[in-house]
């Protein structure tokens, strides 16, 4: 992280940052749940990771029609970090919003969420429950609560931040950057709060993740692998502790994904 806070001129100002790779399907849903929010200042920046599909060009399209819509063009794909990395790069608002390309928001999303934020003026990012919808939105599944609050050691052991719920205050975080790693946004999240900030969690429905069959997360051996590498050789820790925060973690994860 850098230690510059973002211009006070931005304070109501939310960037929000999408990475997109093979996301024409699904894509124009996502635009339209953020233009659908009741909360309307806002910039999206859509950074298409050089798919083969016609991601870029539809978006280019959606941009002519609403200037808030920022298509960021990679000349070569870098994967999510990078693609992540290229719009903060380009953010202008102190509220950095996360929204992968196959996810939603509810309407009231935004504009809720800000407000709780607001109220905890020492959180340095918040987060929301959440269902997840089927790959083609026919079939959602039961409400995942979130706790009040996190630490840097709480998050450790525990999966309750889904990436497409969390709002950043750049304000108390300055400026940053994910990660080149297999989980860049679970290690941007530590290192947010390592230096001591919080994370606050307001328990309310307002995110669809759609499940993709396919998709990297739903590999759970690679997906274990990958969290233990995060504590040995990311966050560095032994590995008594790493065992420790690991069997707390997969226990949650186990609870978290046996229903739909």
């Amino acid at each position: 992280m850098q230690a510059n806070p973002v211009s006070s001129t931005t304070d109501a100002l939310v960037s929000i940052i999408t990475p997109a790779y093979k996301a024409a399907g699904v894509i124009g849903d996502t635009i339209a749940s953020v233009q659908a929010q009741t909360h309307g200042d806002w910039e999206m920046l859509i950074a298409e990771d050089c798919g083969p599909d016609d991601t870029r060009a539809i978006v280019r399209t959606l941009a002519r029609d609403d200037a808030r819509i920022r298509l960021i063009e990679p000349a070569e794909n870098g994967g999510p970090a990078a693609a992540r990395n290229h719009a903060l790069a380009a953010a202008r608002g102190r509220w950095i919003a996360f929204l992968d390309s196959d996810d939603l928001w509810l309407p009231d999303k935004l504009e809720r969420q800000l407000a709780f934020h607001r109220a905890h003026q020492r959180a340095v990012l918040s987060f929301t429950g959440f269902r997840r919808i089927s790959a083609d939105g026919t079939r959602t599944g039961t409400y995942i609560g979130v706790p009040a609050q996190l630490s840097y050691r709480q998050l450790l052991g525990n999966t309750a931040i889904a990436t497409s719920t969390v709002l950043v205050d750049r304000a108390l975080s300055g400026r940053f950057a994910m990660r080149d790693t297999y989980y860049d946004d679970f290690a941007c999240w530590l290192a947010l709060l390592k230096p001591g900030g919080i994370a606050v969690g307001l328990d309310e429905d307002l995110m669809r993740y759609r499940v993709m069959e396919g998709s990297v997360s739903r590999d759970k051996r690679n997906s274990a692998a990958q969290v233990w590498r995060a504590y040995r050789q990311v966050e560095r820790l032994g590995p008594i502790e790493s065992a420790y925060h690991f069997a707390q973690y997969t226990l949650r994860a186990l609870h978290k994904y046996h229903q739909f």
